[in-house]
This record gives structure tokens, C-alpha cells and sequence, in this order.
């Protein structure tokens, strides 16, 4: 994991830890449960799209390898990380941040808002999945990102796969088109 700048406590699997950053102590868990309207209620803030039924939530999160969240000083949820694996490849699959704690960001007419991590709690997130997957075996992560991720992959250590054409299928219309 990389450096920590103000870290207060850290447990020795790495599955929590605090942080002091300029917006307040950050505190970081890797959880195994998630109160799922609380979920819900952060994507809803964030204006994501995500399965909208508590059974499907809760079975992403069972899913996930790897769940952390990240709360402010008062528990309010600010952050979320998580990742999918097999043992030998995983996947940063997201990494959500609260805007109010992204920093300064500036507003284009084209891509809408300039993401900004700039007290690096989205960084320390996406660390805390990727040393999960790579103490499970994993030698390879792969994330896909989109305008501004894309910086923030690459500052992670992610390298742009040449040839590589990300593709998505929603399995949900292939089923309807097959019944």
C-alpha cells in the first residue's frame, strides 16, 4: 500500500484505518456487510445509476471480494470502493466519492464535472481493494475509466491496454431477446 500521509491507526490485516485530512479524520474499513438503504442512499446523493432492488444491492455486495467504505468523523458515509475477482484476475470495479469531499472541481460543457480527489480518500479506497486482490492471488486488476478516471487509474499505477477495446453487454436485453 502506498504511503498514508496522516494516518492515526491502522489494524494489522489493513482491514480499517484512520487518516487525518484537510476536510477531517477519514476513517477506512473494509467491511463484509453494508447497511444497504445507507448504500442506496449514497448512490442516490451521487445520482448513479444502481440496482435500484435491496436484493440486488445486497448481492453486489456479497459479491465483491472487497468492500470499503470511507466515513467522515461524524460516520456519514463519503466513499465507497470494491472488487470482483477470480483469484487470478481482479477488477477495480468502482470508486465513489462524495463530491463535497472531492475538493474543487471545475464544471465543462462537455464532460459536466471535473473530478478531483484532492485529499485523497478515492486514492486510499481504490489502495485498500487493490492490496485485498492481491493478497487473494490475484496478478492482474484491470479497471475500466472514463474522462477524469482515466488520470486518477493512471496514478495508481494502471497502464493503458493498446488494442484493448472496452465493451459492456447489458445481459438483461440478450435474456429478453432469447426467451
Amino acid at each position: 500500500m502506498g504511503p498514508v500521509r496522516g494516518v492515526t491507526a491502522m489494524n494489522k490485516d489493513l482491514r480499517a484505518l484512520d487518516a487525518h485530512t484537510a476536510v477531517g479524520t477519514i476513517h477506512y474499513e473494509v467491511v463484509d456487510k453494508l447497511d444497504i438503504a445507507e448504500l442506496k442512499g449514497f448512490y442516490d446523493a451521487q445520482g448513479c445509476m444502481a440496482p435500484q432492488s435491496v436484493d440486488k444491492l445486497s448481492t453486489m455486495v456479497d459479491n465483491s471480494v472487497c468492500f470499503v467504505v470511507a466515513r467522515d468523523a461524524g460516520g456519514r458515509l463519503v466513499g465507497i470502493a470494491r472488487g470482483v475477482a477470480d483469484g487470478v484476475r481482479g477488477y477495480l470495479t468502482e470508486c465513489k466519492l462524495d463530491p463535497a469531499m472531492q475538493g474543487p472541481g471545475a464544471v465543462t460543457h462537455i464532460d459536466g464535472r471535473i473530478e478531483h480527489d484532492q485529499h485523497g480518500i478515492a486514492r486510499q479506497m481504490a489502495e485498500l481493494v487493490l492490496d485485498a486482490l492481491a493478497a487473494m492471488g490475484c496478478e492482474r486488476v484491470d479497471a475500466a475509466a472514463y474522462g477524469t478516471e482515466v488520470d486518477f487509474c493512471e496514478e495508481l499505477g494502471f497502464k493503458r491496454a493498446a488494442g484493448l477495446v472496452p465493451m459492456s453487454l447489458d445481459i438483461r436485453a440478450r435474456v429478453h431477446a432469447t426467451a
